[in-house]
């Protein structure tokens, strides 16, 4: 079969620890990146940068909080907020006239320092109460960006952003916009892979498990709640500046309100806690879905002739969506992430399991 550990043997620490325990998942890795690489040549340009594109930089948003609420055990509903920061502190950087390189890094460490603020209130507080503080700083920050003009120009005023230039050569096509998210994305799932199998990443999940338990050991928890925020928040604010300056192409604060926050975290929780591929799912399902739903109802009422209302158009993939989350929750509370896990599993040891029945 195609998942098939015959032949593979783990001999030493190195061997084990890989990111590719299994040949197959590495083959199947390079063929799906190869895909990424081809697409503006397979699809056409309203598809790529409607779906494929916000898609991709939401996965690496998304692969941003696994880190701090999936491995670190951190509830954070203001992460929003810290795309937000970086998103505005990079639009304002370029338009100072910094190289776009520089001004990525710029809003990335900006949000970095604004989101370590939340580590300290998870020093304090844990689980809902932890949620609440989180909560409540993006409250804060939703009241600074529609009462600062000079940051977002004012509640109902827009910033845009200026062209994105990379290396010294300005990107203007759907193509080129489509290989910065790519190759963000990419860089984003890179490092999450090898961070799984380092003494941080351990380090995190034991902070998760019991911190108290994680301090005896010699796991200093304050210090790594504290790397997992900033780390965290570095991701997403390099997210949101791309997501303005390839995407929506203007900031505006409803683009990083609390319901974005909250939508982050169902595509988190929905693809897996603690799953590299189950935020590709998350994501997916979240973001892509309803638009899937939207077009499958209109053609089906224009094919049986039934004519369907503007209103009760705009609540039914919603609602369609939201059952679909139900499903896949009650079927395996773990999320996406796990349900493809147990079906690779499954193929391991196909057909040999049918022996014994």
């Amino acid at each position: 079969m195609f998942y098939r550990l015959s032949g593979v043997h783990h001999a030493d620490y190195v061997s084990d620890s890989r990111i590719f325990k299994v040949p197959a998942d590495r083959n199947l890795t390079a063929f799906i990146f190869l895909i990424g690489l081809a697409a503006p040549f397979i699809i056409p340009s309203l598809y790529l940068n409607s779906y494929l594109l916000p898609w991709l930089i939401w996965t690496a948003a998304a692969l941003g909080l696994n880190l701090v609420t999936g491995w670190a055990g951190q509830l954070h509903l203001g992460y929003a907020a810290v795309m937000a920061v970086g998103a505005y502190s990079a639009i304002h950087a370029a338009r100072f006239g910094v190289p776009w390189e520089f001004a990525l890094i710029i809003g990335g460490l900006t949000s970095s320092v604004i989101g370590s603020l939340f580590a300290f209130a998870a020093l304090r507080v844990k689980g809902l109460y932890l949620a609440l503080t989180t909560l409540a700083m993006q409250f804060v920050m939703d009241w600074v960006l529609t009462h600062s003009p000079a940051i977002s120009g004012g509640s109902h005023a827009s910033l845009q952003s200026p062209t994105l230039a990379l290396l010294g050569q300005e990107i203007t096509t759907d193509t080129g916009f489509y290989y910065v998210a790519f190759g963000w994305c990419v860089l984003v799932t890179i490092f999450m892979l090898n961070l799984k199998r380092t003494g941080l990443g351990r380090a995190l999940v034991a902070v998760r498990e019991k911190d108290f338990a994680a301090a005896i050991l010699g796991v200093n928890s304050f210090y790594y709640k504290i790397l997992a925020f900033a780390t965290s928040s570095f991701i997403a604010g390099v997210s949101g500046a791309l997501l303005v300056a390839t995407f929506f192409f203007l900031a505006a604060p409803e683009q990083f309100s609390v319901a974005v926050s909250i939508q982050v975290l169902a595509m988190v929780i929905v693809g897996g806690l603690g799953s590299i591929i189950g935020s590709y799912f998350g994501v997916a399902l979240i973001l892509l879905v309803p638009g899937i739903v939207n077009g499958l109802v209109v053609t089906l009422s224009e094919w049986i002739g039934m004519q369907i209302n503007v209103e009760t158009l705009a609540h039914i993939p919603n609602a369609v969506y939201g059952a679909l989350i139900v499903i896949i929750l009650l079927i395996e509370p773990l999320g996406l992430g796990k349900l493809y896990g147990n079906i690779r599993d499954y193929l391991m040891v196909w057909p040999f399991d049918q022996f014994k029945k």
